[in-house]
This record gives structure tokens, C-alpha cells and sequence, in this order.
């Protein structure tokens, strides 16, 4: 297959100034990983310059192995017990009103890792009360104690990704399943009705705009409150190729559709991910308030 041309409107300049090696230094003292640098995020400058990053927590090695994604697959680490911890410290220096965590996903452990996910949630509240939390979680291989772990643990918004449609799964992620995702978004709003869901998926695979829209309907259907659509880059040359680069005009459409389908917000561009600008939603419709 030939390799597509990036067009011009996927030029981004790259920050340099802002707050950049501050938050680098503090991820480091801390030992601190990001999902921002491990999935080469192209946001990532920008995000730190701004003093933000997404937390990757639970190692930076990942028990499966999505084509699409640049964390590295392999046998992980063992938890670190003061990890929690120290994401609430590098929340509270870098003072932020909205956190985002998300996790490599750990098959190996019986949990999946929800346990590790209430800690750190607990241990975010401990440092702020009023600091909106947002995970963003693996399947759980649809294991419903370790989803009720989480929502217990209470965050504000629990995201999961479906990442594409139904139909490139096989190819996209082998080893997961679209209707695990989904059940897992409804299994959050049975259980807690006012827990905001989220959910993103990626363009560019090679869907097509009514499969997209078809997965729009199927998160509304469980009750999914936000949606993120942004553009697949290929992390290197040992993942999926970009199929298309797709116009921000459509982008603009699905934006629109979104609205009309009735999520209470949608992010679509080419250089939208599922954390970049996450407060934008609790500054929009949360107000920045824990509920």
C-alpha cells in the first residue's frame, strides 16, 4: 500500500516555551509516566506547555498489542504500591483543576488494575476535594467487579475508547471486542446514572462516515455523554498505515452530527485525542465542580 501525503492542514507548530521543562523536570523527579510521551501524542508539546499531561499509570508496558498504538507490548512490571501517590503530587505542584489518568492495559493482574485506579483516584481526592477526575480505562475484559471498583472510587468522568469501528476490530484490536466496549459504558450509567461517560474513536482506518456515525448512535444508545474524534497517525512503520487523511470539513460534520444525536459534548478535529483539552468539558458543562 502507498503511503499517503500528510496535507496541510496537519502542519502543527511545535511549542518550545510555557511551562515544557517544568513539567518534563516533575515528571521525572517523580517517576512519572505519560500517556502524552509513551503514544507519541503530537499534542504533547502543546499540553505541556500549558502545564497538563495524562497520567499512564500501572508501567508503560502493555499486555496487548493494537496496531495502532505506539505503548510497547511485553511482559509489565509489578504495581508500584506509592505510585498513586505520587500522581497526586504531581498533581497538586503542577495545581490542576482536572486530572486526567489512564493505564497500560494489564491482563496479567485479576483485577485488570482496578484496585490501582481507585487508589489514585482516592489519592487525588486526599490532596483536593474538588478536583475533577477523569479516568480513562482499559476493558477490563468486561469483568463487572472491577468496573464497580471504579465507579465506587467515583470519579467524575469514566472514559473508555472504543477506538474504531466494529468492523476493523480484527485488524485494529485483535484482541479486544466493540461490545465489551459498549457494555462497559452502559454498565457505568446503570450503575450510577449521574457518572459522566466518554468515549473516542480514531479516523482515517479506513471507515467509512456511516460507520462512524453508526458507532455515534451505539454510544447515545448506552447512554454516552461525550465523544472525542481526531485523525490516526501512524506511531511508525510496524503500525496500521493511514488509510485517509480526513478533512477537517468532516470532522466539522461529524461535530455536527454529535449534537444532533444529543451528547452533551463533542470534541472533532484532526488533532483531537481523547485527553487533549479535557477540561474543556467540566469548565463547559461541569463548571469546574465536582458533582
Amino acid at each position: 500500500m502507498s503511503i499517503v501525503p500528510k496535507p496541510r492542514w496537519l502542519v502543527k507548530k511545535i511549542p518550545t516555551g510555557g511551562r515544557i521543562f517544568e513539567v518534563q523536570k516533575l515528571l521525572s523527579d517523580l517517576e512519572l509516566n505519560t500517556v502524552c510521551h509513551f503514544a507519541k501524542c503530537p499534542n504533547r508539546g502543546e499540553c505541556f506547555s500549558k502545564g497538563t499531561a495524562t497520567f499512564l499509570i500501572m508501567g508503560n508496558i502493555c499486555t496487548r498489542n493494537c496496531r495502532f498504538c505506539a505503548i510497547p507490548h511485553g511482559v509489565p512490571e509489578p504495581l508500584s504500591d506509592d505510585e498513586p501517590m505520587r500522581v497526586a503530587e504531581a498533581a497538586r505542584r503542577l495545581k490542576l483543576k482536572h486530572v486526567v489518568v489512564t493505564s497500560v492495559t494489564r491482563d496479567d493482574l485479576p483485577d485488570g488494575g482496578a484496585r490501582h485506579f481507585a487508589r489514585t483516584i482516592e489519592a487525588l481526592r486526599s490532596i483536593r476535594r474538588d478536583i475533577v477526575v477523569e479516568v480513562l480505562t482499559p476493558d477490563f475484559q468486561g469483568s463487572r467487579d472491577s468496573i464497580m471498583t471504579i465507579i465506587e472510587a467515583g470519579p467524575n468522568i469514566f472514559n473508555h475508547n472504543v477506538e474504531t469501528v466494529p468492523r476493523l476490530y480484527p485488524n485494529a484490536r485483535p484482541e479486544a471486542s466493540y461490545e465489551i466496549s459498549l457494555e462497559l459504558l452502559r454498565r457505568v450509567k446503570v450503575c450510577n446514572g449521574g457518572m459522566y461517560t466518554k468515549s473516542g474513536l480514531m479516523a482515517g482506518l479506513g471507515e467509512t462516515k456511516e460507520e462512524v456515525v453508526s458507532v455515534m448512535r451505539d454510544l447515545r444508545s448506552v447512554g454516552c455523554d461525550i465523544v472525542t474524534i481526531g485523525q490516526y497517525l501512524q506511531p511508525s512503520q510496524d503500525h496500521l498505515q493511514v488509510r485517509e487523511y480526513i478533512h477537517p470539513e468532516i470532522f466539522e460534520a461529524y461535530k455536527h452530527t454529535g449534537e444532533e444525536l444529543g451528547f452533551r459534548f463533542i470534541a472533532s478535529s484532526p488533532y483531537v485525542r481523547s485527553s487533549y483539552n479535557a477540561s474543556a468539558f467540566s469548565e463547559s458543562v461541569m463548571k469546574g465542580h465536582v458533582s
